[in-house]
């Protein structure tokens, strides 16, 4: 088939507009499958990064509703539990509104047990622990804002005032770490500052961080968790740290079933706009289909040219789509890092647009080939 590429070039050739209208159809169908495969793996990819022995007790009613700290004690003497601690959403912002940075209180003696993918040097993890006022930047953010080991720095949160009168708390850079699952755009500080400066709350949790030691009797040791608080006045919901964070996106509705939709309708539409461009093409040709069957082309060979025809503009539209959905992802990736970190045209995009490519091809040449394997010589020069 490769000896008749040329060819199949030059026919595409034959009306040059019409075919760059064609390909631009398929160019933009294939940039917006790109762009929302990319979208799906940012609003759920959080998800994927998500510890499998790691479980999140919250407030039954909300998230937003706190839990007595008093309950992590209660929640290390589960069987199955090795470890608890607590997390606090701060809601920062540096500087200006509209950067916001993704801020937690936590206890650092425990931090890292509790998340082994992330990295920071002994020496600095100890300068943390000392310090009351210490903070833990990640690369991303580090790099975002020009921090540096060392900085004093001042965060604003829209949640919490300090007792001092102000919205303002005044931390000092520890360390700034490393994250092997990708998500270096958060700090994190001690919960004792945070639970003795802000003037309401004392003495509660935003929610506890669960490390299990067998990720198969999640459910099992999520349910005892439960139960140990039950009919309380802050009764919890416990689920895994994935289920947690996919909570979020659900949020929005079904994502999945969303990009589906509205993928299929567009390419619905580009199917149409190519096939209509084959079917025209094999009309304004029938005299060299006659031709080139009188010449000793065989049915078969003039369906597989025809065949070939679809498959190449669709070939080259859905490459350059996805090829410009992926730098797109890749320059949005720079600008919104701190609130999809996983941002970028995911792995699988490329494999399931290949499988499109070949479907939407061969679906736009099924009536053009019949077409011209159907054609009789005497009745295409006939036409001529």
């Amino acid at each position: 088939m490769l000896k008749y590429l040329p060819l199949l070039w030059a026919n595409l050739g034959r009306k040059r507009i019409r075919t760059a209208l064609t390909l631009a159809s398929v160019v933009i169908a294939f940039l917006l499958y790109g762009l929302l495969q990319t979208m799906n793996a940012a609003l759920t990819g959080g998800a994927e990064l998500a510890g499998v022995d790691r479980l999140m007790t919250i407030h039954k009613i909300s998230l937003i509703q706190p839990l007595p700290s008093s309950y992590l004690n209660r929640i290390r003497s589960v069987e199955g539990v090795k470890l608890a601690t607590s997390q606090d959403w701060f809601g920062g912002i540096y500087q200006d509104d509209r950067n916001q940075v993704a801020s937690f209180a936590v206890e650092p003696e425990l931090f890292f047990e509790m998340y082994p993918e992330y990295s920071l040097p002994e020496d600095r993890k100890a300068a943390w622990i000392a310090d009351r006022q210490g903070i833990i930047v990640g690369q991303s953010v580090a790099q975002r804002f020009g921090w540096k080991v060392g900085d004093r720095i001042s965060l604003r949160s829209n949640i919490y005032s300090n007792k001092d009168g102000t919205t303002a708390w005044d931390f000092n850079i520890c360390g700034i770490y490393a994250a092997t699952n990708g998500d270096s755009n958060s700090v994190y500080f001690h919960y004792k500052y945070f639970n003795e400066a802000r003037t309401f709350g004392e003495d509660n949790i935003g929610y506890a961080v669960v490390r299990i030691d067998d990720p198969d009797r999640a459910a099992e040791i999520a349910a005892k968790i439960d139960a140990l608080f039950a009919n309380s006045s802050a009764e919890t919901k416990t689920s895994t740290e994935k289920a947690f964070i996919q909570g979020f996106a659900n949020q929005l509705g079904n994502i999945g079933a969303l990009i589906a939709w509205v993928a299929s309708a567009v390419f619905f539409t580009m199917l149409l706009v190519t096939a209509n461009t084959m079917g025209q093409s094999i009309r304004e040709r029938i005299n060299e289909i006659g031709v080139m069957k009188t010449l000793g082309f065989s049915n078969p060979t003039v369906t597989a040219l025809v065949l070939g025809e679809a498959m190449l503009i669709t070939a080259l539209g859905g490459f350059l789509g996805l090829m410009l959905a992926s730098l797109l992802a890749g320059a949005l990736a720079n600008v919104v890092q701190q609130f999809f970190p996983t941002l970028g045209m995911p792995a699988h995009a490329w494999t399931s647009g290949a499988v499109l490519i070949v479907m939407l091809g061969g679906l736009a040449a099924i009536l053009p080939c019949a077409q011209a394997f159907r054609l009789k010589i005497v009745d295409a020069l006939r036409k001529a």
